[in-house]
């Protein structure tokens, strides 16, 4: 039997059935009594304690923070439904200064158990279990960790200080209203409508998508600049100053438990492969009928085929490919469904892009997408519930150890993208749609590895620039520059560009997040090449990368599937994939 699937918006009476219900606000003073009756287990903590013991205050611990993330989790996809809602915006910034009190609150537990010496650590988390990856990790903060009050103080200034900066910032852009012409026709669109134009096959419309959006963010640039020094210097001020991190990046890779090293190599081999792209680039603008690309032309279809689909479609279309890899995983992807816990509707006001929420080990994770019926927003369909199905898969760990880190967070979804392609492309008989299909792979690759790479970089140079004074046109000289290098001369790089960093949420919220993008897409063009291979005797493997969650770090998790993320040719091969797609793309089109 055949489901029909409509778009619309989720719903997140699995969590609360409202902002104003008893249930919230029960659980607000549960969250209390559960935080006060911690608080008292505070004289239990001592180096003679039982591991026993020591297991049951994490298991209190454990208690108040599945309960804490139910209330945040209801707060922020209520404000990402519409950020213009004023009562969302309330309650949001409520719930930051509640969640910014809880933390002071529970605080002397880490700080405790980063006190320790080492003999005394391992002798506590002997029977740690599941917990016991998350009490390591803790305890590699130790040399950044500070005093007890100036670890409440920074909590505290965090929920007025860069956390409200970045809803100011979402506040600010997810208002913007776009205006294009379109054959006589002005329409007023969100950021997500107007982008459908930069894929358009008619290249004045290209240009005039692109140069709409950066009109409109460079009208306030000067403000989102400010708002970005602002952050950045704040990172600053607690990373380098309080913390005593070696660099800005030092302290995210800290976070991902992945060591400087990794990182520096995955980011020198992706600049040395900028010519691969660059290739691509010069193919692409021969068979448009260009003598060369401008920044407009980056995502232009080669073939003008201009295929819809229906969002009942295109669900059935990835549940169908899920469940040609593995019946299993489409059955995780259809519970998101079932709970309607997908919202995919396009409306004003609420946050563009996409994401999965995962809450605790017990919930069905919560995925938003603005399906507009492209090919790509399947892919990104495909790619957020792949989010979902890793987090399913690791839902037997503890609240501490489900979610993976950011690195391998970009696994299951990228790998879900490149099953849902392969089944488009053994389906799919119009040749036009089939060529197109194969240079969105690469368009694909791109935008995830080498843009990401490349925005990682811009990270690096504006951290530093910012300490020493830049102003925000400084600023966007120097990702002009890193434009130029990224593209050297096979794109025309359009003055508008200048303010794209701008425009590009993640460097605001998280910083240096990026690099997890080209870290997950690499890493999956390696799995996926030893599925293709390997076929079933691949699946446990892969299988197990995902159920692993976050309960170990990185390295060791990858390392059982004969992956060196150490090794600089393990990230060359990835790019060694993509150099033999566009070989064989420059093949086929001149055949």
């Amino acid at each position: 039997m055949t489901s029909s699937y409509q778009s619309t918006r989720w719903s997140l009476s699995d969590l609360f059935p409202a902002q104003d219900s008893p249930e919230l606000s029960n659980a607000i003073a549960l969250l209390e009594s559960q935080t006060v009756e911690f608080e008292n287990l505070r004289s239990r903590l001592s180096v003679e304690m039982d591991p026993e013991d020591f297991v049951e205050i994490i298991q209190h611990y454990e208690q108040l923070s599945h309960q804490a993330y139910r209330i945040y989790s209801f707060a922020s996809p209520s404000f990402a439904s519409n950020t213009q809602d004023q009562a969302a915006q309330t309650f949001m910034a409520q719930v930051e200064q509640l969640m910014a009190g809880l933390q002071n609150r529970t605080i002397f537990f880490s700080l405790w158990w980063k006190s320790l010496d080492d003999i005394t650590a391992t002798r506590l988390s002997q029977i740690a279990g599941d917990y016991t990856y998350w009490l390591k990790e803790m305890r590699n903060f130790k040399p950044h960790t500070l005093s007890e009050s100036e670890e409440k103080i920074i909590n505290i200034k965090n929920v007025t200080g860069s956390s409200a900066f970045t809803t100011l910032y979402d506040s600010l852009t997810n208002r913007y209203i776009f205006k294009i012409n379109v054959d006589g026709d002005e329409k007023e669109l969100t950021r997500g409508e107007l982008m459908v134009f930069a894929r358009s096959h008619e290249p004045d419309l290209r240009a005039k998508a692109y140069r709409e959006l950066y009109r409109v963010y460079e009208k306030d640039a000067n403000i989102l600049g400010q708002i970005y020094q602002t952050l950045v210097r704040d990172w600053h001020n607690e990373q380098i100053d309080l913390r005593k991190f070696n660099s800005p990046i030092s302290a995210r890779n800290l976070h991902n438990d992945i060591p400087d090293s990794v990182i520096n190599t995955l980011l020198e081999v992706s600049q040395k492969n900028a010519v691969v792209f660059q290739r691509f680039f010069r193919l692409k603008a021969r068979l448009i009928g260009l003598d060369r690309l401008r920044r407009y032309d980056i995502y232009a279809p080669v073939a003008k085929a201009d295929k819809k689909y229906e969002f009942n479609q295109a669900v059935e279309m990835v549940l169908d490919s899920f469940r040609e890899f593995d019946p299993a995983i489409a059955r995780m992807a259809q519970q998101v469904l079932d709970a309607n816990h997908l919202d995919s509707e396009v409306r004003k006001g609420k946050r563009s892009g996409a994401f999965c929420s995962t809450v605790t080990p017990d919930l069905t994770p919560w995925v938003l997408v603005n399906y507009q019926g492209r090919p790509d927003d399947v892919a990104t369909l495909a790619h957020e519930l792949g989010h979902a199905i890793h987090s399913l898969l690791a839902n037997h760990h503890s609240v501490f150890t489900q979610q993976s880190s950011l690195p391998l967070a970009e696994t299951a979804s990228t790998f879900a993208e490149m099953v849902l392609i392969d089944q488009l492309l053994a389906k799919e008989t119009d040749p036009a749609v089939r060529r197109d299909l194969l240079f969105r792979q690469v368009d694909d690759s791109f935008a995830t590895i080498m843009r990401q790479s490349f925005f990682a970089l811009f990270e690096q140079q504006a951290h530093e620039m910012i300490q020493n004074g830049a102003s925000v046109e400084d600023l966007a000289d120097a990702y002009s520059q890193n434009l130029r290098a990224q593209f050297g001369d096979a794109v025309e790089i359009n003055p508008e560009f200048r303010w794209e960093w701008v425009s590009i949420p993640h460097i605001f919220h998280v910083p240096f997040y990026v690099y997890a993008y080209a870290f997950g897409q690499l890493l999956v063009l390696s799995l996926y090449q030893q599925f293709k291979a390997e076929g079933e005797s691949f699946k446990p493997r892969y299988l197990k990368i995902l159920s692993a969650g976050g309960s170990n770090d990185p390295a060791r998790i990858l390392a059982d599937a004969g992956v060196d993320i150490s090794d600089p040719a393990f990230w060359q091969g990835g790019f060694d994939v993509i150099d033999r797609l566009v070989s064989d793309l420059e093949a086929l089109t001149t055949s």
